[in-house]
């Protein structure tokens, strides 16, 4: 099996690892079993016990149980769903008043009508240790991680081919996870898949008194479900990625094409920094109300933000995994064993039929 990476990028601009041009980069990461879907909370006791497996064996600390507070108005359908799945799943978990809520942590201000949720099991996973940590892992397993290379060409078959700037592979199968350039890829080989890339702001908030929203305080990361000002999820991490700043960040972006990342920002951007500053404002009163300090990442998203687990409908030796709508990296382990699954030929460990393509019209026959 071949995993490829950043394929679209020119001849003369590849990227070695690590890097920050996709969207597992950076030092955090939110954990968490609290999801609507009974499918995901399901996938993340799997994901828990192989991020330890995975921790143990390195050496090296890749995740700290902060809990995940849940914030939204208590009418609020998502969070009554999420409360629900939990309960159902059996996760710990705590309902906290307005009133508890402001015991418990005093400087998050609530507007009347909203309350909590703490996902005891929540936390902060090290993203750049454990994607190190993974790579030591594949070479110590007899492995090769090639990076600096673009992907030319795929010929499908058996065995399917795949040409870099580097050379020429062969293998039984072949795993595409090629994030905002799947596409790239897919359409020579006679799919597109309904895929939009969008550019993330990651904003950091500088702590008026260092260390006032950090982990030694007890303070938890936190999802805010439907807040005003903000029509999608804000979420947020401790203090102590960067000293005295906190990751604050909306889980919503514009389009971009992947290779103009950098471009100057575009006026939606502006305005999401500026909904985030009100939440700020009005919610962390400890921060200040302008980021400190701002680092672009993409998503790539599905129309439903649900992913991508399948193969090929032409070529069954090909298997894609994509569409990880930015919160795929606590949930890795698991997607790295359906790809495994899926590229060996076995029975999927999991229900699939969240993850099929198919569930999108127009990717048929005719497509291919």
């Amino acid at each position: 099996m071949l995993a490829s990476r950043n394929p679209g990028q020119p001849c003369e601009v590849t990227f070695f690892l690590p890097h920050s041009r996709g969207s597992s980069h950076g030092q955090s990461r939110i954990i968490r079993r609290a999801y609507p879907e009974d499918f995901y909370t399901q996938m993340m006791d799997e994901c828990y016990q192989i991020w330890a497996q995975l921790e143990h064996e390195a050496g090296t600390q890749l995740h700290r149980q902060t809990g995940l507070l849940l914030l939204g108005m208590k009418e609020n359908s998502e969070l009554k769903t999420i409360q629900a799945t939990l309960s159902r799943q059996g996760v710990e978990h705590q309902c906290l008043s307005a009133e508890e809520l402001k015991q418990r942590f005093p400087n998050v201000l609530l507007a009347r009508g909203e309350v909590g949720v703490l996902d005891k099991s929540g936390g902060v996973l090290y993203a750049d240790k454990a994607l190190r940590a993974l790579q030591d892992a594949i070479r110590h397993l007899g492995g090769l991680v090639c990076d600096g290379e673009k992907v030319m060409e795929i010929k499908p078959g058996f065995p399917v081919t795949v040409k870099s700037t580097a050379g020429s592979y062969q293998a039984k199968s072949l795993v595409i996870t090629a994030g905002p350039w799947t596409n790239q890829l897919l359409r020579p080989l006679g799919i597109e898949l309904p895929l939009q890339t969008l550019r993330i702001n990651v904003c950091y908030w500088r702590e008026k008194v260092p260390g006032s929203y950090g982990v030694s305080q007890a303070f938890p990361c936190f999802l805010g479900l439907g807040l005003s000002p903000a029509p999608h999820h804000i979420y947020g991490l401790p203090s102590g990625e960067y000293p005295g700043l906190m990751k604050v960040c909306y889980h919503h972006g514009n389009n971009v094409d992947p290779e103009e990342r950098d471009c100057p920002e575009a006026f939606s951007d502006i305005q999401d920094v500026q909904i985030l500053g009100r939440f700020v404002r009005d919610h962390l009163p400890d921060l200040e109300p302008k980021p400190a300090l701002l680092e672009p990442c993409l998503y790539t998203n599905t129309p439903d933000e649900h992913f991508i687990l399948d193969r090929h409908p032409k070529y069954d030796n090909v298997v894609i995994g994509a569409g990880f709508s930015g919160h795929g990296f606590k949930l890795s382990p698991v997607v790295g064993k359906i790809l495994y699954e899926l590229s060996m030929k076995l029975t999927p460990s999991y229900d699939l039929t969240p993850f099929r393509m198919s569930r999108f019209p127009g990717l048929g026959k005719a497509h291919l």
